[in-house]
């Protein structure tokens, strides 16, 4: 029987999977460096937007299976940071606007990728159908969110001038707001996840996650980059 893992080595080996987080996929790399296009940042910008729009409904999902109500307080905070007035959806809608985009295209998201709207919606099942502590550890890749974050803040302004900087506020709120809810998350795993079997299975979950970020990726370098977007090759 294998040997179940201190909280400090388990809590090591979760944040060692970073390695494996979409801030090293080549998309994203090229967006760091600024050599993204005009055209290739505003679809990243309009498919992610679909992701922002489901992410309250993928926490109200972990709420309606958690029968803690300490938890359920704390959690109600993530919904409230992404639909409130002001909150992160509209400051997602800002920059869209910031790369000039048109508001009622993100908002039908007229350009989702299908590829991408398979893989959040895989995410938000998983919160659906899986027990609460289980989908809420699956957000643990905000334990790598700050810096993805911070790296667009520091680079962008000079990369890509041509977005207004009034765009960059959702940016801004989340260094905070990642931070907070990690602490929260992490709390739970490391106390619940407490034998062998169950620090695996945080690792295959939190693994599922880091698969979903990397596919819309995936799907975002196929149809921006290498201009072979859904169909390409079928004649209408």
């Amino acid at each position: 029987m294998k040997e179940v893992y201190s909280k400090e080595e388990f809590e090591s080996k979760l944040r060692d999977m970073g390695k494996m987080y979409h801030i090293h996929h080549p998309f994203h790399i090229r967006m760091y460096e600024g050599t993204c296009t005009k055209e290739e940042i505003q679809g990243w910008v309009a498919n992610r937007f679909y992701y922002q729009c489901m992410i309250p409904i993928k926490d109200a999902a972990i709420m309606s299976n958690c029968d803690s109500l300490t938890d359920r307080r704390k959690w109600i905070d993530r919904i409230n940071d992404h639909d409130s007035v002001g909150g992160g959806i509209e400051a997602w809608l800002e920059l869209g606007e910031a790369v000039g985009l048109n508001k009622e295209d993100l908002i039908s998201h007229k350009f989702l990728l299908p590829s991408v709207k398979f893989a959040v919606d895989a995410y938000v099942n998983f919160a659906r159908q899986r027990p609460w502590k289980e989908a809420a550890m699956s957000s643990l890749t905000e334990m790598f969110a700050p810096q993805i974050h911070q790296q667009r803040l520091n680079t962008w302004p000079d990369n890509y001038p041509w977005i207004e900087q009034k765009g960059l506020r959702y940016f801004q709120k989340r260094l905070t707001e990642a931070r907070r809810d990690v602490q929260h998350g992490l709390a739970i795993t490391l106390e619940e996840f407490n034998t062998r079997e169950l620090q695996e299975k945080a690792f295959s979950i939190l693994q599922f996650k880091l698969d979903i970020l990397w596919t819309i990726c995936d799907a975002l370098y196929l149809a921006y980059e290498l201009k072979r977007p859904p169909y390409f090759n079928v004649q209408m």
